[in-house]
């Protein structure tokens, strides 16, 4: 650990660094980017109203329609509790990713990061799990949008077709250049997904039992304060739980594009108050009107004609998540490539050239990945509890210690104290989470084979029967 690291930048600095007019980006230097000019994108173009809406479409997405399925395991106030805990921790786990880059200018990703922490080892490690990580992401985004499509059009054609279409759209998306200009797509699909949220809910709610439930005889909702899971269907609903806030490891490509870093604290404090505040108002009402017949996702919880409404005005929802997580990792690996060479900011052929290679080769990847990869869910819940955990709990802790470690005894407070402890306990419990979750999702996938030997690779079946 470095003694001598910075102090972590506090808020009454945060007012005085990277203050520039919101045009006059164009001829300045970037840590990062290096000169922008008017001869190419501007990278730093996202307002701190922007940037929380990137940051909240880069999380609202099929996580949330999980969430109602973890209380029915855990139980309504267990489950919570588990979700505040982990939203906690993840907010400040997304904090330390604002200051940390405020200390560290050059800081563009987690790699990065890797590298100061851990040398060139951290590096390569990091590297290639955030880019496996987000890659698997991307294509769970395919695999929803052919789900959809599928409910809206009755399986109005092979499924390999939808998942086909969806990785096209992505792929033209996903390559605008700069985030700044994605962000009236990601409007759109907050909205949208939100929408389609608010609509199952209010349909569970307003009709007599949920699409599953007996349709003779009487009904009252089953739902349970406490459950008693078993060990191994408690991690699972907990690792769905965290993979609902798995954003952080996105956030610094994020706040690398901010015209204003210093209003990181602010963008990041509307974005995880509104996700943690939708969160627990559409799990809390829907698993309280569906009880252990809720469907997972739960856009499928009210029957057949509401589950084609809701998918059919999620749509541009599920298209906005996966282009905003096919074009982070598409964005890393081209600013890995064409970092202190004039074509990263040029508008050149070799600029394009490869650009568009790294959009094309992430949506490709992912393509492949929501294609042929059998018991699909079951994997991205492997890849979300192994690498999701790994990005958004541990390296934060390190971060905080790297920054704030003080080997003068006289300069360690009881503040300090606390916050080593708290930084020591989110690196345990994310080591703890992830162990423990993938051996959740190894086990289920172990299941599935037994039971149904895994699903085909580019199956023309309907893929939205089961939700």
């Amino acid at each position: 650990m470095d003694a001598g690291a910075p102090d972590t930048v506090k808020s009454k600095d945060l007012e005085c660094l990277d203050k520039v007019p919101s045009h006059a980006e164009i001829g300045t230097t970037d840590a990062v980017f290096g000169e922008i000019t008017e001869d190419g994108p501007n990278y730093r173009s996202l307002g701190w109203i922007s940037t929380s809406i990137v940051m909240m479409k880069s999380m609202i997405g099929l996580g949330v329609l999980s969430i109602p399925a973890a209380f029915d395991v855990l139980g309504l106030i267990p489950g919570i509790i588990c979700l505040l805990v982990i939203a906690t921790i993840t907010t400040w786990s997304s904090y330390v990713v604002g200051t940390f880059k405020l200390n560290h200018r050059e800081i563009y990703s987690i790699d990065d990061v890797g590298y100061k922490l851990f040398g060139v080892f951290g590096r390569g490690f990091f590297a290639s799990a955030f880019c496996i990580y987000w890659f698997c992401v991307s294509g769970s985004g395919m695999l929803s949008v052919s789900i959809a499509l599928n409910a809206v059009s009755k399986h109005g054609t092979c499924t390999a077709v939808f998942v086909a279409v969806a990785a096209i759209v992505a792929f033209m998306l996903c390559s605008i250049r700069t985030l700044g200009k994605i962000t009236w797509f990601a409007w759109i699909g907050l909205f949208s997904i939100l929408t389609a949220i608010l609509t199952v809910t209010i349909a569970v709610g307003v009709q007599d039992r949920p699409a599953s439930a007996p349709t003779t005889g009487p009904w009252e909702s089953d739902y349970e304060l406490f459950k008693k899971p078993s060990f191994l269907e408690a991690i699972s609903a907990i690792s769905s739980l965290v993979f609902a806030y798995a954003g952080t490891p996105g956030f610094f490509a994020i706040v690398a594009e901010m015209r204003e870093p210093q209003h990181y604290a602010r963008s990041l404090a509307i974005c995880q108050s509104v996700v943690t505040a939708t969160y627990i108002s559409i799990g809390v009402v829907v698993y309280y009107y569906c009880g252990s017949y809720v469907a997972s996702p739960a856009l499928g919880s009210a029957g057949p004609l509401m589950k084609k409404v809701a998918y059919g005005i999620g749509i541009p929802g599920l298209l906005a998540s996966t282009v905003i997580v096919s074009h982070l990792p598409s964005k890393f690996i081209f600013v890995s490539l064409m970092r202190g060479t004039r074509h990263l900011n040029a508008n050149s052929f070799k600029h394009w050239a490869i650009w568009l290679s790294c959009t094309f080769g992430a949506t490709m990847i992912a393509y492949i990945i929501a294609s042929a990869i059998p018991v699909f869910n079951s994997l991205v819940s492997l890849i979300g509890a192994l690498l999701g955990t790994l990005m958004s709990f541990q390296p934060m802790g390190c971060m905080w210690l790297y920054d704030n470690w003080k080997s003068d005894r006289h300069e360690r407070t009881r503040r300090w104290y606390f916050m080593v402890m708290w930084s020591g306990f989110v690196i345990l419990s994310g080591m703890f989470l992830m162990v423990a979750g993938t051996y959740g999702s190894v086990v289920e996938i172990i299941n599935n084979y037994k039971e149904s030997g895994g699903s085909a690779a580019w199956s023309c079946a309907d893929n939205s029967n089961s939700v």
